[in-house]
């Protein structure tokens, strides 16, 4: 009982978690400020399609970000909150001075496909710690964010 946190997980597997966590809520982080960018300065045929579409994936994200970082902090852990963080620890990069809506479609349905890994792993940990809460809130986003692959693909007629 010694090495339970407040929730009752072993206090070494919800470290691990944390950093796992504080990973995905940089790549988040990343990720929603790169579709701000998409939603603002898209032009062409598609824009108002895809500005739309845009503009729901960031409030998703936004959503998802504050639910992460709230996690973080049930397991004893602490969200890191700056983008000096962020970019040392996310594997999706910064995106500048993107108005070819295709282009960011592109990179979106990419970024998808590199969460969807991360969060896997976090699935695997969560499991392996029986971390239900962790578990639930990673593989709704999976089972989300695999339908906007597939619907993002056929956009693009993948």
């Amino acid at each position: 009982m010694q090495n339970l946190n407040e929730i009752g997980l072993d206090k070494d597997k919800a470290k691990e978690l944390v950093k796992e966590l504080n990973e995905l809520l940089a790549n988040y982080s990343i990720f929603y400020q790169n579709v701000r960018g998409y939603h603002w300065n898209i032009k062409g045929e598609k824009f108002f399609e895809l500005h739309k579409k845009f503009e729901e994936l960031y409030n998703d994200l936004f959503v998802k970000i504050d639910d992460i970082a709230e996690r973080i902090l049930t397991l004893g852990g602490k969200p890191n909150h700056n983008f000096t963080d962020y970019n040392q620890s996310a594997i999706i990069s910064e995106a500048t001075e993107v108005t070819d809506g295709i282009w960011a479609a592109k990179d979106i349905l990419n970024t998808f496909q590199k969460l969807l890994i991360k969060q896997r792993t976090i699935l695997s940990l969560s499991g392996d710690a029986e971390d239900e809460g962790t578990n639930s809130m990673v593989s709704d986003y999976i089972g989300e964010q695999e339908k906007l692959v597939w619907m993002y693909s056929s956009f693009l007629n993948n």
